[in-house]
């Protein structure tokens, strides 16, 4: 226990450290909470004071760490989930059906094809072709949701029609990439999960199925007359059951915890008080607590030194500018033919193109059940920090946004 909690103490202090110190290079707290994540591994740390690094970050600790950041991570997963908004998705559905479909479909595919030569060279012993295809599409298609209304917020930039259109994209593309990834985790199974391929399939259809089709016009009913109602401490305990009992529930089927727990937020009923009251109460906690956890144990996940030699920089470059070309290409693409200026949707495509917190929670999810080796997950991760942090830049030549706030509006039709 005390080895744990100096653990958490140093965890918070460096990646806190580190968010507060990108800001001054106009990047997101989050591009510096991963990097703090990687200066605590064995890429640094490590290598810099590898005694010191073994007595603090010792092997036998990660199993703690794991099951506080999973926790965090189920909660955080709750409130991605419950920030759709179906109403101004359907407002605004040809634009963003046109955007989201190339901006998911480009990067899916070349993620496919990159499959096929990267799997012999990069892939674990024993992984089939289908789900090491699948989780390398998955991977090469995310958005950070959270991550791009971080940037939008940051930039006055989230009630513009860029921004709106942006965040609705995204969530459109989280929705599908979650879809995608319990599907590719049925072929694996996880956890006590049955063993059999078509038991887990129906079990995640059926568990799809009832949660949109019954548990949330149940939940909407519910709350229909509620919405001046103050979100009580016993409701919100009720809610984190509801949560954990989604979570658990697709754990026990062999998918992920974490796809019952967005789930969970999908469901969750549109009342906005009660929306912001879940994202102050347990915003914080996950920011500054168990978020945190993650981005260590990711960076003690990273590392960089399995990146040596010619080829295997040849690939990380191949991987890099694949997953920019689908996804910046893809959305701007998308956004052109949708009558966009190319400023417009080259922005949008930038935007489209950040993957930050989401990216790092599919790689590990697809790193813990064999089917990413450690060279490949390293790869990945710095694909997802170098697209998240090229999102202001690429912003600030385009003039969007930030300090162009008042023009950016201006430019809007």
């Amino acid at each position: 226990m005390t080895l744990l909690l100096v653990e958490m103490a140093v965890v918070i202090l460096v990646t806190l450290t580190c968010g507060w110190l990108v800001r001054f290079v106009g990047q997101s707290r989050v591009v510096g909470e991963i990097i703090g994540g990687i200066l605590l591994g064995p890429s640094v740390f490590g290598r810099l004071a590898p005694h010191t690094a073994d007595l603090l970050f010792p092997k036998s600790s990660f199993a703690s760490l794991d099951i506080l950041s999973t926790a965090g991570l189920v909660l955080f997963l709750f409130l991605t989930g419950m920030e759709q908004d179906s109403k101004q998705l359907f407002r605004e559905r040809k634009t963003v059906a046109v955007v989201s479909s190339m901006s998911v479909l480009a990067p899916l595919t070349l993620g496919a094809l990159l499959a096929i030569p990267m799997r012999p060279l990069f892939a674990p012993p024993g992984i089939s072709a289908t789900p090491f295809t699948l989780f390398m599409a998955i991977s090469m298609s995310i958005t950070a949701l959270p991550v791009l209304a971080r940037i939008l917020e940051e930039r006055r930039m989230q009630k513009t029609p860029l921004g709106v259109t942006a965040i609705l994209c995204a969530a459109v593309e989280d929705v599908v990439g979650w879809l995608l990834l319990g599907v590719a985790l049925a072929f694996i199974g996880t956890g006590n999960g049955p063993s059999s391929l078509s038991m887990r399939l129906t079990g995640l259809v059926v568990f799809v199925a009832t949660m949109l089709g019954v548990v949330r016009p149940l939940a909407a009913r519910l709350a229909h007359g509620h919405h001046d109602q103050e979100l009580s401490l016993e409701l919100l305990g009720l809610v984190i059951v509801f949560v954990l009992v989604c979570a658990a529930a697709t754990d026990a089927m062999g998918i992920h915890p974490l796809f019952g727990a967005f789930l969970a937020g999908v469901c969750f009923p549109r009342v906005e008080k009660w929306q912001t009251a879940m994202r102050q109460r347990m915003g914080m906690l996950l920011s500054l607590l168990l978020l945190p956890l993650f981005f260590a144990l990711t960076g003690m996940r990273t590392r960089l030194d399995l990146l040596s030699g010619g080829t295997t920089w040849m690939w990380a470059g191949i991987v890099l500018f694949a997953a920019v070309a689908g996804k910046l290409g893809g959305a701007s693409l998308g956004a052109r033919l949708t009558g966009k200026s190319w400023r417009d949707s080259v922005a949008l495509g930038a935007l489209m193109n950040t993957r930050g917190l989401v990216e790092l929670v599919v790689l590990n999810i697809a790193y813990n059940v064999g089917a990413f080796s450690q060279t490949l997950f390293t790869m990945l991760v710095l694909m997802a920090l170098i697209t998240t942090m090229s999102t202001s830049p690429i912003l600030n030549l385009l003039r969007i946004g930030g300090r162009y706030a008042a023009e950016s509006a201006a430019a809007e039709p």
